[in-house]
């Protein structure tokens, strides 16, 4: 079954994509969740011309980001954290903490534009974490947690 998405779903696609699923998945979840809806002939028609006056202002939005992402690129975060003698860190580093230290920087970063590529940080050291600024644009920084 073709749909077309509302909004971005997680190993399925973006927005405005149309994807085919299993009947079940659609008519069980995305559809009545309301995170899609069927992609039908006359529904496809329309997508089509939204997609075409949306067009220009996707276009401004990625550029946005690239430039964005062009200042990102060099950019290097320290993040404190108490730890102990060890080097184990009382809690974790998660996204809210990247995020504040990009806007601290003049970067304004969404906290769930934010994957950290390791699961949980519990030790000082060098990481990185990719921000995706829109769906083809996306940067990798590398951030250092030290002890306060």
């Amino acid at each position: 079954m073709e749909i077309i998405l509302k909004q971005d779903v997680a190993n399925l696609g973006s927005k405005d994509d149309i994807v085919k699923v299993k009947n079940g998945y659609a008519n069980n979840y995305l559809v009545p969740y309301g995170y899609a809806s069927i992609a039908t002939a006359s529904a496809k028609k329309v997508h089509a011309e939204t997609q075409r006056q949306r067009a220009h202002k996707l276009e401004q939005i990625k550029a946005d980001a690239a430039t964005l992402a062009t200042s990102l690129e060099g950019v290097t975060l320290t993040i404190g954290a108490k730890a102990s003698t060890t080097g184990k860190i009382f809690g974790s580093v998660n996204t809210i903490q990247i995020s504040e230290a990009l806007k601290a920087k003049g970067f304004d970063v969404d906290r769930k534009q934010i994957t950290i590529s390791d699961a949980q940080i519990k030790e000082l050291g060098k990481y990185s974490a990719e921000v995706k600024l829109h769906r083809d644009v996306k940067v990798k920084i590398d951030f250092e947690v030290v002890e306060e």
